[in-house]
């Protein structure tokens, strides 16, 4: 665990904000795997166990006016985000409550009102929808940040090469954050890029970038703060490698064959939320029951969530062809 000097609002009630939240994507998180081997939630699903610090430590340096873009490990973002946990879990279950209307499911969840532009189904596929929303607000002359996470295994793709050219040609405020979490799907790092240390791909576009440990929150928002202060203050992109690990499979789907589990154990020892959690209690920042507090107020959350989402509807299916097309007024009678 490190404290960066340039880290402001240390407060003990900013800690605990922060361990709440990690614990908050970890225990809904855990509550959707149960829910889905009983088949309430259906389809793909993709989890962020060991990942929480950087969704936690990046998020809430943004504004409420600055834009969001992730990809289909997105619960832990929308949530951090302001997303209420009710709407995220209706759309989980397919519901028409959820805050897609149940058509968007784990891997697309939306939200216009916290300008959370929804996760992304196709690896990459957030790249290019982030710089055109940074085209935008350069064209409008706006002063927003738009943020936008992606995998390492993204960096393999087309739209990587292509949004950091654009991006870097047009001097557009796009925040790039990669969440490396070492497994791109099922295909260690070293297996499919010859320059392993991702950050420094930035350059070859002129951009500005920093690596972080992505296990250590308070280190993630220190280098958060600095790259948010440098895109709105120079209207340029910054590249932010945090170096993470997924604890859970892939997704739901996965055997796993492709990692050893002595290295995944290994990895335990370093997630985000006992890192920190231990650090606080061994400075005597916060104490054992400061954790039971947050994680009741958690579990209460999630109960309400779970029984708002049973409790909601599913779409007539006479709706279902509404939002093929954008909805227009009628033209005006002659």
């Amino acid at each position: 665990m490190t404290v960066p000097a340039d880290k402001p609002h240390l407060s003990r009630e900013h800690m605990l904000a922060l361990l709440k939240q990690m614990i908050r994507i970890r225990r809904f998180e855990e509550k959707c795997a149960e829910l889905y081997t009983r088949e309430k939630i259906r389809g793909f699903l993709h989890l962020y166990d060991g990942e929480e610090a950087v969704a936690v430590g990046v998020i809430p340096v943004l504004d409420q006016r600055d834009h969001i873009v992730a990809t289909y490990r997105e619960h832990g973002h929308a949530l951090v985000r302001g997303v209420p946990m009710t709407a995220v879990m209706a759309e989980m279950y397919g519901k028409q409550e959820g805050c897609s209307r149940g058509r968007g499911g784990s891997m697309h969840l939306f939200d216009a009102a916290t300008n959370f532009h929804g996760g992304n189904a196709i690896v990459g596929g957030g790249l290019p929808l982030a710089v055109g929303l940074a085209l935008a607000e350069h064209m409008r002359g706006g002063d927003a940040v738009t943020a936008c996470f992606f995998g390492e295994g993204a960096v393999a793709e087309g739209e990587f090469h292509e949004s950091m050219n654009l991006a870097a040609l047009w001097q557009l405020p796009v925040l790039f954050v990669c969440e490396n979490n070492l497994y791109a799907m099922g295909t260690a790092l070293a297996l499919s890029e010859s320059e392993t240390d991702i950050e420094r791909k930035a350059a070859c576009y002129r951009i500005a970038s920093e690596a972080v440990d992505g296990m250590d929150v308070v280190a993630i928002e220190a280098a958060a703060r600095r790259a948010v202060h440098a895109v709105r203050e120079s209207r340029k992109p910054y590249f932010l490698e945090c170096r993470t690990y997924r604890l859970r499979a892939h997704s739901m789907f996965d055997a796993q064959l492709y990692r050893d589990k002595a290295e995944v154990e290994a990895w335990r020892h370093k997630e985000p939320i006992i890192r920190f959690q231990t650090w606080l209690e061994s400075n005597h920042i916060i104490h054992a029951d400061d954790v039971s507090r947050i994680q009741a107020e958690v579990d209460a959350e999630i109960t309400e969530a779970v029984a708002f989402a049973e409790a909601g509807t599913w779409e007539p299916v006479g709706e279902l062809t509404r939002f093929t097309y954008a909805e227009s007024a009628p033209p005006p009678a002659r």
